[in-house]
């Protein structure tokens, strides 16, 4: 019969009386390691102090050094900073594009018909068909102020050139930017919306 730590009392006086002191004991052996490793430092300095100590301890003094010594830690430091850099760009260039992955797109700033390239289109009424070949457009513009917003109406005149003398007087007409093809026509008629009654 295997006898209990509580029947036998000299078992229990050589085992440690806690789980507390045998987790002591154990790292004993392995602190001064870990002191020895980390210098201890003085309290009454600050973190900044204690860095310049220890890039003090790192750098040699300039005469022990040689010029060709100096030029290789120079080109590694250069290169450690230029391998951190382009880390860098890479994050920032996959962080953008995830970000421009997850937006919608985005609309344009002008109407289809308006794009570059795009000949502007103006609907307006025929105030003139007298000269040949041409036609005087009255086109409307109703907007409003932008600080008042009072209802503002515009209006501008701009001479079409008509080929077939197809719109009179009072015709609704579509016309559509062009090449010069005289000294202020600019435009030309491409339909006729709505008839004069």
């Amino acid at each position: 019969m295997a006898e209990t730590p509580d029947e036998n009392p000299e078992t229990t006086e050589e085992t440690p009386a806690t789980e507390a002191e045998a987790t002591e004991a154990a790292p004993t052996e392995e602190a001064p390691k870990e002191e020895a490793a980390k210098p201890a430092a003085p309290s009454g300095t600050t973190r900044r102090e204690r860095l310049e100590e220890r890039r003090s301890a790192k750098r040699k003094p300039r005469g022990e050094t040689s010029p060709e010594e100096r030029a290789a830690e120079r080109k590694a430091k250069r290169e450690h900073t230029a391998a951190e850099r382009r880390r860098y760009r890479t994050r920032l260039k996959t962080k953008k594009a995830e970000l421009r992955e997850s937006r919608p797109a985005a609309e344009p700033d002008h109407a289809p018909e308006h794009g570059p390239g795009r000949a502007k289109v103006r609907q307006g009424i025929v105030v003139s068909d007298k000269a040949d070949k041409t036609i005087t457009v009255r086109i409307d513009v109703v907007r409003r102020h932008k600080r008042y917003h009072k209802i503002m109406r515009t209006s501008i005149k701009l001479h079409a050139h008509d080929e077939a003398n197809d719109a009179g007087t009072g015709d609704t007409v579509r016309v559509q930017e062009c090449r010069p093809m005289s000294r202020s026509k600019r435009w030309r008629l491409i339909e006729v919306v709505e008839r004069a009654k």
